[in-house]
């Protein structure tokens, strides 16, 4: 264990330095959420009724989903790209822990998008957005933040090793993009017809998003709030269990 948490450790912080030496990733991730944002708030808000003052304290939290849905795209990127290189057959002839190359990249991955929430959260605040949320309530919404990040990074691992192009290894996180413009992140679920409510409510996004409102409104979360976590907890078993079985067949 010691082993795996110090070859973790290193490679992460690799993996974070060539960010670092390139930080239009985190730049580029945030873009089109903010820009999302802005066309939402300051073209369409005016004409959408969603029971709320702001119409950006309502957008925020989906915004902040498809900020993450973005970033993944870029884990499967990198994990693609060192899979070409060769990168992972010169670890595999070192003595270090195999499993820290994938943990290394998801590390890398939960720090990244984080980051790029940040700024998006920020852009918000010059923008209006405004929450009496106290620091427990941020801390909530950081924590189903980071756990929804973690399970949809098993899922670009995934992608990452099973890609035969690079294009096809960032082009997973498509749906995932697409995922909240049908869900409670745009406008009230009630306003939708049958079949598209039906399924607004019942995939995961919705879940996650009225919990994040939630918090941050200072409201009542209710039975969401345990969806929300069974859906993620549920994603990220999935997805490492998938991702870790697909890593094992590659570098056998």
């Amino acid at each position: 264990m010691s082993n795996l948490l110090g070859d973790t450790a290193v490679l992460t912080g690799r993996s974070l330095t060539h960010i670092g030496r390139s930080p239009d990733t985190i730049v580029t991730t945030a873009v089109t959420p903010v820009a999302l944002m802005l066309l939402f708030v300051y073209v369409f808000g005016g004409a959408i009724r969603t029971g709320t003052e702001s119409y950006v304290n309502y957008l925020l939290p989906g915004i902040l989903l498809i900020t993450v849905a973005s970033g993944v795209a870029y884990t499967a990127y990198r994990l693609f790209l060192d899979l070409q290189g060769g990168i992972l057959e010169r670890f595999r002839s070192m003595p270090i822990a195999r499993s820290a190359v994938l943990w290394a990249h998801v590390l890398t991955s939960l720090v990244a998008n984080l980051t790029s929430v940040a700024v998006v959260v920020l852009v918000a605040l010059a923008m209006g957005f405004r929450s009496g949320a106290g620091v427990l309530a941020w801390l909530a919404v950081a924590g189903i933040i980071a756990l929804f990040t973690l399970a949809l990074t098993w899922l670009a691992v995934l992608a990452g090793l099973s890609a035969k192009t690079v294009d096809g290894a960032s082009a997973f996180s498509y749906p995932l993009i697409f995922l909240p413009f049908i869900s409670s992140a745009f406008v009230p679920t009630g306003t939708m017809p049958g079949p598209v409510r039906w399924f607004a409510e019942n995939q995961p996004v919705t879940s996650i998003v009225n919990t994040v409102r939630a918090l941050l409104a200072e409201q009542p979360v209710g039975t969401d709030i345990w969806v929300a976590l069974a859906w993620c907890a549920g994603i990220l078993a999935v997805g490492y269990a998938v991702a870790t079985a697909a890593y094992r067949r590659r570098v056998s």
